[in-house]
């Protein structure tokens, strides 16, 4: 997590979300290949390829996040598709997120932690789901210990959902669901502060835990609550960009220990909103390096907009 601290602060806040469905490609693009899955990765590779430092050593994005589902819905290809995605964005210089939202016990955590720490699925970050208990997190955060390498990974507290209100703000012993202790995502921010202040002796030069949170950008009345709660805790913001979620409310998120701000759709589908690409995409003759291309473009745009708000936010 230290890492992506880092590669933020050099190369700003954007993490580009490489959560590929082949129905984001045109079909003139995956004709070109033998199947949708190497036509994602094909695209996967140019967008990684242009958004990673250039001669000045400086990226358009702070890291990649790669959602597994797409994959996994493309079958045993798809799933190759996804490890050769995070070794092309590792191979780039990039701290590489899993979003896997995994959350089970024992045996079965353990079993998952191997899998996305380690071997053809190896990530530097993962996502993980706490709302099973707290003991489904233990044998991940081993992983986060410096002679386990020193992983990090983001836990869901706020997600960017409507439907999070179901589960996230519940109340708590049938107090007011208000910030302060009394909500279920409170419990879990609780958490999650003390099993960040368990690394400060084995990280002591660090500037920010492993240990992160997941929060979401959608909704502007929470997010300074959210900021001043957690202080020490790095996030990475979801629902920025085609979610809906404004640059003004992640900036406020990238306040103190600081964040990265994730957009997916916004810029692998950037080609369909592109008018220099417009008489192209109605002839079919669309190609991979014109989408990439275009999805750079949305991905420096991002990041322009998501500066400026941090910006116009300090005093």
């Amino acid at each position: 997590m230290q890492r992506l601290q880092e590669s933020g602060i050099k190369n700003g806040p954007l993490c580009v979300g490489l959560d590929t469905d082949p129905s984001y490609l045109p079909q003139s693009v995956l004709a070109a290949y033998s199947s949708a899955a190497q036509g994602v990765v094909a695209y996967n590779k140019a967008i990684i390829q242009r958004i990673a430092a250039d001669s000045s050593g400086v990226a358009l994005a702070a890291c990649c996040k790669v959602q597994i589902a797409y994959y996994e819905a493309m079958g045993l290809e798809g799933l190759r598709a996804y490890a050769e995605t995070l070794r092309a964005v590792k191979a780039a210089g990039l701290p590489v997120i899993a979003d896997i939202k995994r959350g089970d016990i024992a045996d079965t955590a353990r079993a998952y932690a191997r899998a996305h720490f380690s071997g053809d699925f190896e990530a530097d970050i993962i996502t993980l789901n706490p709302y099973m208990g707290f003991d489904t997190l233990e044998p991940f955060t081993q992983y986060a210990h410096p002679d386990k390498g020193g992983k990090g990974m983001f836990v869901l507290l706020r997600t960017s959902n409507p439907g999070m209100a179901d589960v996230e703000k519940l109340p708590i012993d049938g107090a007011a669901a208000r910030f302060g202790g009394e909500a279920v995502l409170d419990r879990v921010g609780a958490e999650l502060s003390r099993i960040s202040a368990s690394f400060r002796e084995l990280y002591p030069a660090a500037t920010c835990s492993p240990v992160g949170a997941v929060v979401g950008c959608t909704e502007e009345s929470d997010a300074r609550q959210l900021r001043d709660a957690y202080p020490d805790i790095y996030f990475l913001i979801p629902g920025y960009g085609a979610q809906g979620g404004a640059a003004r409310i992640a900036a406020t998120l990238l306040d103190k220990a600081g964040g990265t701000v994730n957009s997916s759709r916004g810029i692998l589908c950037a080609w369909k909103t592109d008018e220099k690409l417009a008489a192209k995409a109605a002839d079919n003759r669309l190609t991979v390096e014109d989408i990439a291309d275009s999805a750079a473009s949305a991905a420096a745009a991002s990041k322009t907009d998501l500066l400026s708000a941090v910006r116009q936010l300090k005093p």
